[in-house]
């Protein structure tokens, strides 16, 4: 016949097992969603929804980006890999992708200018051959040239900024909670091609946080008895996803600098107290 302490002790196991299970599915349907398995669409923050919302442009600016370079220094700890960068190389392509998606620009393709190239010489190469099956029967026009640069780069990946956490433990029962937080910052600067001049320069950091939750019963139920069960879960932000998060708000910070101090403007100038637009034209950096 089991005690009545043991009959306590087995009830606490079942619920401990069962709010760690849930815990665990809920935070892997959070990070693979319903679909687990297949292919969706990438996940945006909430910056994606401010750099849609702005109001149109007068006109698009013509702009184009060769390269935002890794200028961390920073690699993955051990064990992952001593080879492996802490950020993304992709930075290029998701800072086109937010231009393109934002409506105030017309990105135009540098980073595979080489390949552009290329396929226009086929093209040409063609055309002075007679009798050639051809998909493209006109003369090629002149590409066209930028009147803005955007340069950037990934500048700083600090980890550990951050830790903490907080337990308890009561007859052998108890839950612990860690965290950590690491943050990126991005530098983007808008060029005037004519002059050369440096337009805007922006610079923003996206807070990146780990989280660590567990629980645990250790206890002797009966004599030599010894009853242990350990659950956790652990989430950790994307990091990649933080690096085109502090893009998209740096691209929002380049707009608002450029219409305040006129380097563009808005369609109708009564979108100056546009919600979006106004939060980042009153945003100053925070003095540390």
């Amino acid at each position: 016949m089991l005690t009545q302490t043991t009959r306590m002790l087995l009830a606490s196991c079942a619920l401990l097992l069962t709010a760690g299970c849930e815990t665990a599915k809920q935070t892997e349907t959070a990070l693979f969603g319903p679909a687990q398995g297949h292919a969706t669409l990438t996940p945006r923050a909430r910056t994606y929804q401010d750099l849609t919302s702005l109001p149109a442009p007068r006109g698009k600016i013509v702009a184009t980006v060769y390269n935002v370079k890794d200028q961390t220094g920073q690699y993955k700890p051990m064990p992952a890999s001593s080879f492996s960068t802490a950020v993304s190389q992709g930075a290029t392509a998701m800072l086109v992708n937010a231009m393109n998606d934002s409506g105030w620009f017309i990105p135009l393709e540098r980073e595979g200018l080489q390949n552009l190239l290329t396929e226009r010489k086929i093209i040409r190469a063609a055309l002075k051959k007679p009798n050639t099956p051809q998909n493209n029967d006109d003369e090629l026009p002149s590409l066209l040239a930028a009147n803005v640069l955007i340069e950037g780069a990934i500048v700083a990946y600090e980890s550990n900024l951050k830790t903490g956490g907080a337990g308890a433990r009561y007859f052998g029962i108890g839950a612990s909670e860690q965290y950590r937080v690491d943050k990126v910052t991005v530098n983007l600067r808008a060029i005037d091609i004519r002059s050369g001049r440096i337009l805007h320069s922006i610079m923003t950091s996206k807070s990146i946080l780990s989280r660590e939750i567990s629980g645990g019963v250790f206890r002797f139920v009966e004599y030599k008895r010894l009853l242990e069960i350990e659950a956790g879960t652990t989430t950790n932000e994307p990091a990649q996803m933080c690096v085109l998060s502090a893009l998209e708000a740096g691209l929002i910070h380049l707009i608002a600098d450029g219409i305040r101090k006129n380097s563009w403007s808005l369609a109708n100038p009564n979108e100056i107290n546009n919600p979006t637009l106004a939060q980042y034209l009153n945003q100053t950096p925070e003095i540390l």
